[in-house]
């Protein structure tokens, strides 16, 4: 059997399963060709918002409730710091630094332990990509600012020596 002939035979068996069907369903209509149809693949958009609220809530066991935080390039993040603790912040003051790439985290915690009236904030902030003030327990601090380019980058507390447990990473993707 050639292919004209198997064409043939395969539109007429669609013919005849369109009729049978159309029987059943009088106010239908089925048109039927021999030219496959193209189906287009529609994969569904992650949607984000343009604006993310973070609650990062800290507290006198010198811990973040968070090791990780996800947001999306270019999202304004608005970062509230939560102290649940109950120590003042001379004792056990934490804040919230988000690092550019590749700062190394050591070195940072070093220097900025040396600027305790600024609040353990070096002057030279040029490795900041943003951060909240020091606070002490019961206390909160809020932070806005744009998501940075696609990557991952860390974040701490600068307290003198809280860096080394109060750390995480913040994915932009």
């Amino acid at each position: 059997m050639n292919y004209t002939k198997i064409k043939s035979v395969f539109a007429l068996l669609t013919i005849s399963a369109t009729l049978l069907v159309s029987c059943n369903k009088s106010e239908e209509s089925t048109v039927v060709t021999d030219t496959p149809v193209e189906t287009e693949v529609v994969t569904p958009e992650v949607v984000k918002e343009d604006t993310i609220k973070i609650t990062l809530n800290s507290n006198d066991k010198m811990q973040y409730d968070l090791s990780e935080i996800d947001v999306y390039e270019g999202q304004t993040v608005v970062l509230t710091l939560n102290h649940t603790g109950t120590m003042p912040k001379d004792a056990m003051g934490h804040n919230f630094v988000l690092l550019k790439k590749d700062t190394d985290m050591a070195k940072f915690g070093e220097e900025a332990a040396k600027f305790q009236k600024e609040g353990y904030m070096p002057t030279d902030q040029s490795n900041i990509i943003a951060h909240t003030n020091l606070i002490g327990g019961g206390e909160s601090d809020t932070v806005t600012f744009m998501a940075p380019e696609k990557g991952t980058y860390d974040f701490l507390c600068s307290f003198p020596g809280h860096y080394s447990v109060m750390k995480g990473k913040f994915n932009v993707k």
